[in-house]
């Protein structure tokens, strides 16, 4: 039986406190195949924009890594008309879940748009729930009253929709990006989302083969929180220290996949902890101690305390992940490389991939190729000058329509 409505509360009540008890709404595969995952990402670091294709027709290539059961892509830059807004994308499982999601939405932002995800027919992709997208804003005013910064507030907020409101899953909720993903094989979602009409200056893409978690829509990657996304390939076994760990921090874990963690550990470590990106990848794929032991002494003191202070955030288990990010893309295996990874570089445009021939599919003559080594990190950097001409070159239609929608919700 589904629960009631969130009441409606003071508008000094922070987002988390809203909700009574309520069932939560999940969908088992009718079956569970074990097999392996394919992912991939390009950069372009001057902040050209590329069209979602390139991503599209390199997670073709490697539709044999797949069954069918989940593809998904993500892209950054693709909102330039509303570069300081928020983007949600949901998924409703029915009508109920989009009231009870919009009722939230307007009690703690301001609502600048709203519309359907647009979407096409495809064969073979069925029984997609309700795509929604929301432009969102937060007020001074709610900020001062919720003691929080911009960035905890939001996700306070996809921690309430995920958790609390059963049928509603946030897939991005970043600024000038979005999540777009679904049950079906990767080239199929991506045309099911015409990816191929957006642009960004980076993109990633998986294509999954459930193992032990089930497939449905919002168990797809990318996993996505704030401007961070991850696609994965392999298995998270230290899952149940991770996701304690992180409960300990306010985020909680509620998509039945264990790569929703590294997201998150990837939000605690580069936004609230504030460390580079390669001493984060060295706590999720620490070096073993008995190499640690032979370091020199001041890189075994830094990896020492890594390890005193990150322990559980250390991520055990066969993997390899892509991160994209608002300020570019970062690629990490496993520290003893049990899942493949293969990196490339041409001009100003990195590539990484689960197979050397989903990156030729794009890029067919590289100006070199490479395998990471095991827990070295992949890092492309976008230049800022870059983003903001490309978003400057790229105003049109959603700035008409901003001027044209209703601002609701939130204190004005």
């Amino acid at each position: 039986m589904r629960a009631t409505s969130p009441s409606r509360l003071g508008q000094g009540v922070a987002p988390g406190k809203e909700f009574a008890s309520r069932p939560v709404y999940r969908e088992e595969s009718e079956a569970r195949i074990l097999g392996g995952c394919g992912l991939m990402g390009v950069c372009n670091q001057s902040g050209a924009r590329m069209s979602g294709e390139l991503a599209l027709r390199s997670m073709a290539s490697m539709h044999d890594r797949g069954n069918g059961l989940g593809g998904g892509f993500a892209g950054y830059g693709i909102y330039p008309e509303f570069p300081e807004l928020f983007c949600f994308h949901l998924l409703y499982s029915d009508d109920q879940a989009k009231d009870d999601t919009e009722f939230y939405l307007r009690r703690h932002f301001r609502v600048v748009m709203e519309e359907p995800i647009p979407t096409k027919p495809i064969r073979g992709i069925e029984n997609e729930p309700i795509l929604w997208r929301y432009f969102l804003d937060v007020s001074e005013e709610r900020l001062h009253q919720t003691q929080l910064g911009v960035e905890d507030y939001v996700v306070h907020a996809v921690m309430d929709i995920n958790s609390d409101i059963d049928g509603a899953f946030v897939a991005s909720s970043g600024k000038n990006m979005g999540a777009f993903k679904g049950v079906g094989f990767p080239e199929e979602i991506g045309e099911f989302f015409r990816i191929d009409e957006y642009k960004g200056w980076t993109w990633t893409g998986h294509g999954r083969f459930p193992t032990n978690t089930p497939g449905w829509w919002g168990g797809a990657h990318p996993f996505a929180l704030l401007d961070y996304s991850i696609v994965h390939n392999g298995e998270i076994t230290s899952y149940g220290i991770n996701e304690r760990y992180l409960e300990m921090f306010g985020y909680r874990c509620s998509l039945q996949t264990d790569t929703e963690v590294v997201t998150y550990l990837f939000d605690l470590m580069l936004r609230r902890h504030k460390l580079p990106v390669e001493i984060a990848c060295k706590v999720l794929a620490s070096p073993f101690w008995n190499d640690i032991d032979r370091m020199p002494d001041d890189q075994r003191q830094l990896y020492t305390a890594l390890r005193m202070v990150y322990g559980p955030a250390l991520l055990n288990g066969p993997f390899a992940v892509v991160l994209g990010m608002s300020g570019g893309m970062v690629a990490l295996n496993d520290r003893i490389k049990l899942r493949p990874l293969v990196a490339a570089r041409h001009d100003d445009t990195i590539y990484v991939a689960s197979e050397e021939s989903a990156i030729r599919e794009i890029c067919p003559k590289p100006d070199e190729s490479w395998m990471p080594r095991a827990g070295e990190p992949v890092v492309a950097v976008v230049s800022e000058g870059g983003k903001q001409e490309a978003m400057k070159a790229s105003l049109s239609a959603g700035q008409r329509r901003i001027a044209k929608a209703p601002v609701t919700g939130g204190a004005q």
